[in-house]
């Protein structure tokens, strides 16, 4: 059976390490690099429960998307069982299961993040968005109205529902950005959309949204990255075929909307 270090250089073939930010966290995390694996749970984030359940169903190794740790957050200077990430920190350890994070590297990559977005969003053509490989815009196969295509977007990506804004303009031309890619709101317009798909979007990026000429549509940061869950399942299975991955039951969307009416 394949290594966490195995598993690890595998990965960076796929997202390779060079794409990663320079504040990232990204690689082989936490655990013990000749560990060998016969489980793998993959989630896009390492949290308490995720770490119970790799632990309940057998996993010697966790793979996310979100670091476990990284310090321009939340930096590590305490292990202690009092705290949340000391707790979870140390139930990993004990438990001799190791992390391995691909962040920032798998935003870009070809296949990951964004191209995992564009391809459940059912895109046609999808390309970067940025010369840097973040974001993908593409082409619906034919044109929505903007309230049938977010609800397209909410039944597709899982979503407990989704915050919009209405420039006056019919869906076709999408560019989408796995996360928080607020900032990309005008490389979206510059590109021609008509419609950018997205996560953790301000107030104000939606009030400027009709100025600008461009749909919102806010689907959460989880529905929008956890599409690439499952392109990680199969590279890692493609890379080795014994190992067993497994998807966390466990980690799902945190946010609810409370709709008037409702009991």
């Amino acid at each position: 059976m394949p290594t966490v270090r195995e598993i690890e250089q595998a990965l960076y073939a796929v997202a390779p390490r060079e794409g990663a930010m320079e504040w990232d966290n990204v690689g082989h995390l936490l655990g013990d690099p000749e560990q060998e694996v016969r489980r793998v749970l993959v989630a896009l984030d390492i949290t308490q429960v995720v770490a119970e359940e790799a632990l309940e169903r057998d996993c010697q190794l966790i793979v996310s998307h979100h670091p476990v740790m990284n310090c321009k957050w939340l930096p590590v200077q305490t292990v202690r069982s009092d705290t949340p990430q000391g707790r979870l920190l140390l139930t990993l350890l004990r438990g001799n299961v190791s992390a391995i994070c691909m962040h920032t590297n798998l935003d870009v990559a070809v296949g990951g993040v964004n191209d995992a977005l564009a391809r459940t969003l059912e895109l046609a053509d999808a390309e970067p968005l940025c010369e840097d490989g973040l974001g993908r815009v593409g082409q619906l196969p034919e044109p929505l109205a903007l309230a049938d295509f977010a609800r397209f977007v909410c039944q597709r990506l899982g979503c407990n529902g989704v915050r919009w804004a209405d420039a006056g303009r019919p869906v076709s031309r999408v560019a989408v950005g796995g996360g928080a890619c607020g900032d990309l709101v005008d490389a979206a317009v510059a590109a021609g959309c008509d419609t950018f798909v997205t996560a953790d979007l301000s107030y104000h990026q939606f009030l400027d949204a009709e100025g600008k000429g461009i749909n919102l549509i806010d689907a959460g940061h989880f529905p929008t990255e956890d599409p690439v869950c499952k392109w990680l399942m199969i590279c890692l299975t493609r890379a080795y075929p014994d190992l067993e991955v497994v998807k966390s039951t466990s980690h799902k969307e945190v946010i609810h909307y409370y709709v008037e009416g409702e009991k």
